[in-house]
């Protein structure tokens, strides 16, 4: 059962002392799309295949490391440039696929962004991995969690009210605060790897040096006997 007030609680000391780092980032990405979009024609393009996807990525990649108590860097805020195409193709089927569950009724549409939602974080830690597959692995992950998904979010009402309330100001503190909350959600229920994988590889290790010793022992003890039946024949043939 996810707890949500030990996601946000962990959150909270996540972000304390980063809140300065991460608004500069915010104002960096605001700044680079306002400024996008006021390109003639083109600033909506610039900005939904460009930029977004490259944002969205290097955000993702930010929270993992604020979570994981990594220092972050402003400088940090170019680092989804580099995977450019995986994090587009990912933010263009996502936006794909919801848009043609859209189409039955909105309702599904809904449903299935939240399936896809985990999929930028997944891609973000597997940055090998295709776009399909962290779509495939972000639909499983959230089986089963796309209502504790839509409760947390729910859970943040009064946080945005004050948002609106402060004309905006609150968010220099409540988007860090939501960003780190629902990176910790995907943490909570991403798929534990088997390190116990080291245990046995550890006891071959140790039973190989074990066999090696032994051997060593075994030729330390058979080389004067092999010797002495040598020289016996040696003696025997003279």
């Amino acid at each position: 059962m996810i707890q949500r007030e030990q996601l946000k609680a962990s959150a909270k000391e996540q972000i304390k002392g980063k809140i300065g780092t991460l608004f500069v980032i915010s104002l960096i990405v605001y700044v680079i799309v306002f400024l996008a979009s006021l390109i003639p024609i083109a600033g909506a393009l610039v900005n939904s295949i460009l930029l977004a996807p490259a944002f969205s990525l290097s955000l993702a990649i930010i929270y993992l490391k604020l979570t994981d108590n990594m220092g972050i860097a402003i400088g940090d805020v170019f680092d989804g440039f580099y995977n450019f195409w995986g994090a587009f193709k990912i933010t263009f089927l996502i936006g794909l696929f919801t848009f043609l569950w859209s189409l039955l009724l909105v309702v599904p549409g809904i449903i299935k962004g939240y399936s896809y939602s985990m999929a930028i974080y997944i891609y973000a830690e597997n940055k090998e991995m295709g776009a399909l597959e962290a779509i495939s692995e972000s639909k499983k992950m959230m089986h089963g969690h796309k209502m504790d998904l839509f409760v947390l979010y729910l859970s943040f009402i009064g946080w945005i009210l004050l948002v609106a309330a402060t004309f905006g100001i609150a968010s220099i503190y409540v988007t860090p605060y939501m960003t780190a909350t629902m990176t910790n959600f995907y943490k909570s229920i991403k798929p534990v790897t088997e390190e116990p994988i080291e245990a046995p590889i550890e006891a071959i290790i140790e039973a190989r040096i074990k066999k090696i010793e032994e051997a060593t022992i075994e030729e330390t003890v058979e080389a004067p006997i092999e010797e002495a039946v040598e020289k016996t024949i040696e003696t025997t043939e003279e």
